[in-house]
């Protein structure tokens, strides 16, 4: 008799056709072009070795001194991040996470209890489907849509708030839409969130790449705060730094809500004292260094950018990240678009499908690889789809 597993984590794990063909072609020695890949650490970035390790070696490490909320002078740093985006953030209203992955879990926990609803936009990463079923919590997509620029679907988005609707999530900027959300759109969603009684909770991980140079995006930690709001973020794309596994969440709103929430929040934290010592002592070292590759990041991405230009390529227009949709002519939408560009172009990028997009002929692709790598894969992209505004 076979084990009966929780239902919860009932997902199918098998290898998609699209994953088997990549691996068979790898496999067969073909020279592919990866457009997917969204790492930092392995795109040719010059990191400041001496600068990232060092402060792992503090003596004071080892001493544990255990703090829910994370240690004070951490939280501090954190404070202090946000005070260069113009913003007053207690370090009281910080608590440290390894991820944004686990701050959503906590989020999850405080706000919800079984089955019921959170509200995500879509497009967006596949990554909330997961967290949301380990934490029997429901999402119910709102939609982003397409027009000289992105825009949130208000009429949708209010249609879709249920009697068991208990936060919206903003990712700001979206990935992979690279949609910043603007100054109006911001005070809608709060005004939604003060009168239905919900959380807006914002995810802030591509804040600090905006597109256009002299643009700097506006972080949802500057007031004020009619809902109850929480922000997060962390040193994975803030300092290029996945592998450090550093994040927080910065509890934001109306006293009578914020208070309740962050003693709530801190037996959460308690409960499972994540983040370990030497992370915490490297944690202000590393956002005052963050600087250094996040201009290299924004240098490349932008170089990158300038690549996909002419030949009647379309880039659905962003404002910030690290991420671009593909638009390809529609004549190659009754197929796998992904698929041939593999089989014919010897390039990886991803479906648009991954990301919960349904018009046909979409691919998202990262702009985060070695300049000489997507130019090549681009190039290859525009041989074998011959595009041209005529075939939109």
């Amino acid at each position: 008799m076979s084990y009966r597993f929780s239902t919860r984590t009932g997902w199918d794990v098998g290898e998609s056709g699209y994953a088997a063909a990549i691996r068979e072609a790898k496999a067969a020695g073909r020279e592919l072009v990866d457009l997917t890949v969204s790492n930092p650490t392995v795109c040719g970035f010059d990191y400041d070795e001496e600068a990232v390790l060092a402060p792992l070696a503090r003596r004071e490490a080892l001493t544990y001194d255990p703090d829910p909320r994370g240690m004070r002078f951490a939280r501090e740093a954190v404070a202090g991040y946000y005070g260069d985006h113009g913003a007053d953030v207690d370090p009281d209203s910080v608590v440290l996470t390894t991820s944004t992955s686990e701050g959503y879990g906590y989020l999850f926990r405080l706000l919800c209890d079984a089955g019921d609803e959170v509200l995500v936009a879509q497009p967006s990463y596949p990554l909330f489907d997961f967290l949301a079923d380990l934490e029997d919590v429901r999402l119910k997509p709102y939609p982003l849509f397409y027009d000289y620029g992105w825009w949130i679907d208000f009429a949708e988005l209010e249609g879709r708030i249920g009697p068991r609707t208990k936060a919206i999530v903003v990712v700001h900027p979206n990935n992979p839409t690279g949609h910043a959300t603007g100054v109006a759109e911001r005070g809608r969603l709060e005004e939604i969130c003060a009168r239905r009684g919900l959380a807006l909770i914002v995810d802030e991980v591509f804040l600090d790449y905006p597109v256009e140079e002299d643009v700097r995006l506006r972080s949802f930690a500057v007031g004020p705060h009619p809902a109850l709001t929480f922000v997060l973020s962390g040193m994975s794309k803030i300092a290029g730094l996945p592998q450090m596994k550093v994040g927080w969440i910065v509890g934001l709103g109306p006293e009578g809500d914020r208070g309740p929430a962050m003693g709530r929040l801190e037996v959460v934290a308690d409960t499972f004292l994540s983040m370990n010592a030497p992370m915490q002592w490297a944690l202000p070292v590393w956002l005052a260094g963050r600087q250094w590759i996040q201009k290299q990041i924004r240098d490349r991405v932008r170089g990158n950018l300038l690549t996909t230009a002419g030949g009647g390529a379309e880039v659905l227009r962003l404002d910030a990240g690290w991420s671009a949709i593909l638009r390809l002519p529609q004549r190659l939408g009754e197929e796998d678009v992904a698929g041939r560009l593999l089989r014919e172009a010897g390039v990886v990028v991803h479906p648009g499908s991954f990301y919960g997009i349904s018009e046909a002929g979409r691919v998202v692709v990262s702009l985060l690889g070695p300049a000489g790598e997507f130019a090549e894969g681009i190039s290859r992209i525009k041989r074998v789809t011959k595009w041209n505004h005529a075939s939109y």
